[in-house]
């Protein structure tokens, strides 16, 4: 199966990491990224699209159709934001983009990046985690071919990537250490971009993936 895919957040670390395994692997033939920056790669395999507002994709709905795999690494962090304005980022954003790319291509795979101590219940009392959950909640709820909703904890960057972020630059000496010590919160970039390939032609049948989850799938 010959996978044509549409990726998001490729500037972010998460998102750079799945875009560049998409582009080195066989069975991707075909990459679209959406991001509101260039993600400064280029590639045979690659296309970008430059959208500012992803609340409001009319003018780029034509070059959406003809996927069957989206994976959806855009988000922000919740440091400084309040409730109202983190759920339009994260929740009122994801649903839309979703809502719009399963219109147009029926059957797609879809998979989202929230994260260890996501709240399913969405009624703790940490606020990422609330938004996170509804936000997986009402995803799995959409008719999609398949969803996953990817939960990885520690992530181990891969070098010469651009967008890592500080505090991950700073523990990866300890990668080694850390594996050893909680092999059920750390995964690799690499790990987390093979699991979600492999989730389009090989995925398990439980839709929310945790690190333990994610290192399998990588791996199948």
């Amino acid at each position: 199966m010959k996978l044509q895919v549409i990726v998001t957040g490729a500037t972010g670390m998460v998102g750079e990491g799945v875009m560049r395994e998409c582009l080195l692997h066989p069975d991707v033939e075909r990459v679209l990224v959406i991001s509101r920056k260039s993600c400064g790669v280029t590639d045979p395999k690659l296309k970008e699209i430059l959208h500012e507002d992803f609340l409001d994709l009319s003018r780029i709905e034509s070059h959406l159709q003809g996927f069957n795999a989206c994976f959806f690494c855009l988000g922000v962090s919740s440091i400084g934001l309040k409730e109202p304005e983190y759920r339009k980022l994260t929740y009122d954003l994801t649903l839309h983009f979703a809502q719009t790319v399963l219109r147009l291509n029926p059957g797609i795979t879809f998979t989202y990046v929230s994260g260890s101590g996501t709240d399913s219940s969405e009624q703790g009392r940490i606020m990422w985690a609330r938004v996170k959950g509804k936000t997986e909640n009402d995803l799995l709820k959409l008719s999609f071919g398949k969803a996953y909703m990817f939960r990885p904890g520690y992530i181990q960057p891969m070098p010469g990537y651009k967008n890592t972020l500080k505090l991950y630059g700073v523990f990866t000496w300890s990668y080694p250490v850390l594996k050893r010590l909680f092999p059920r919160f750390v995964c690799t970039l690499k790990e987390v971009g093979l699991a979600m390939i492999n989730a389009v032609t090989n995925g398990p049948p439980k839709r929310i993936l945790e690190v333990m989850d994610i290192k399998a799938l990588a791996k199948s």
